[in-house]
């Protein structure tokens, strides 16, 4: 297995898990999902693909979230109660997984949804660099961004791997 944010989450665990989660409810505050394009076709897009996992991660979390169209961070605060819940009810495995999951998609919301199996590997891929590959149908692909997507594909496989591993 390749070094990655999944053996690094694992080796940390077992002495920073309180700090781990301090930094999941950190990254939460600028989630990928709270970050609206301004270009109307992949506002489009983003909102029928975003919206049903927002909408999802309102319902498991008990709170509402706010999204925007520029740089400005919304106003998410009460995110960080909610995930305080969720760290008490995942296992070591699954929080190494959400943790390592989210920085992978750089979303929180998509890292939960993962570990609780809400989507796939390869669906939480395409939800993550849904704006990429918007692009990239566009105007072309770039092969160097190619190769940076395949490996973190091929890591949230890995993860989506060693998860399920604990259920069978």
């Amino acid at each position: 297995m390749q070094k990655n944010e999944l053996n690094s989450a694992m080796a940390e665990l077992d002495n920073n898990r309180e700090h781990m989660q301090k930094q999941l409810n950190t990254f939460a505050d600028t989630d990928l999902l709270f970050f609206f394009s301004d270009k109307p076709e992949l506002f489009v897009v983003q909102q029928q693909k975003w919206l049903p996992i927002l909408e999802w991660a309102e319902d498991i979390l008990k709170i509402k979230l706010n999204i925007t169209q520029d740089l400005a961070v919304p106003d998410n605060s009460a995110i960080h109660q909610a995930l305080s819940k969720v760290f008490l009810s995942l296992n070591d495995r699954e929080f190494c997984c959400w943790y390592a999951a989210s920085l992978n998609l750089r979303s929180v919301l998509l890292g939960l949804a993962f570990v609780k199996r809400r989507i796939t590997a390869k669906e939480a891929f395409n939800l993550a660099y849904l704006e990429e590959l918007w692009q990239n149908e566009r105007w072309g692909e770039d092969e160097q961004a190619l190769s940076f997507r395949q490996n973190k594909l091929d890591e949230l496989i890995e993860i989506e791997s060693f998860l399920l591993c604990e259920m069978s």
